[in-house]
């Protein structure tokens, strides 16, 4: 099986990457999806959220409210210690799933989409390392409009939280520098699509998964 770590900055369109590589074959797991999990209540990843960053992160109904957490931790500095208790049991968890997805599909390809492979220094644990990048401008006008139509933040809002988030991140030209593969999402859908469909030809190649 061939361990694939897809990875960008915010709103670079990991998740669009990530469901058009499932849509040709890949095994799909999304770092987000499971460390949203592990905040639930009963969980001890949540005992320790609370139990560092205090109740006023949690809503009236006692779960995480996961934008008040990202103020708490961006703003006051404190990103690193909100990932010292996520990354590790994020990291458990996919180590699982690589194990299940090879007895299931030992020739497959089975892609972890995560957003901080690189700065987490877990880049080890993948075969081959996919980048998808986009200029920092379309990144702050992707997370503007996408807060919109959720309603959440207002647009100078959301721009101010997307540079701040970039910011804390690594820069996509060290990504780059990292990287296997690199996909430029910068351009049409059409185009994405057609870098995806050729890395999955190269990745199958890899996996020795027939075409």
């Amino acid at each position: 099986m061939l361990r694939v770590g897809l990875t960008g900055g915010i709103a670079c369109g990991k998740t669009t990457v990530a469901e058009m590589m499932a849509a040709r074959g890949a095994h799909v797991i999304q770092a987000d999806a499971v460390a949203h999990e592990l905040m639930s209540p009963g969980q001890k990843v949540y005992d320790d959220v609370v139990q560092r960053f205090g109740e006023s992160v949690l809503k009236p109904d006692k779960t995480i409210d996961r934008e008040k957490l990202a103020d708490v931790a961006f703003g006051a500095g404190r990103v690193k210690e909100l990932n010292d208790i996520v990354h590790p049991v994020v990291v458990q968890r996919q180590t699982a799933w690589f194990a299940e997805q090879s007895r299931k599909d030992p020739t497959g390809i089975a892609v972890v989409e995560a957003a901080l492979i690189l700065e987490a220094g877990i880049n080890e644990l993948f075969d081959k390392l996919v980048v998808i990048t986009c200029p920092r401008k379309q990144k702050i006008e992707r997370c503007a409009h996408r807060a919109a139509e959720a309603g959440g933040f207002s647009e100078i809002k959301a721009r101010k939280e997307a540079e701040r988030r970039i910011a804390a991140q690594m820069a996509d030209e060290e990504k780059v520098k990292a990287a296997d593969f690199v996909i430029d999402n910068s351009g049409s859908l059409k185009t994405v699509e057609e870098q995806v469909d050729n890395l999955m030809l190269e990745l199958k190649k890899l996996a020795d998964v027939p075409a």
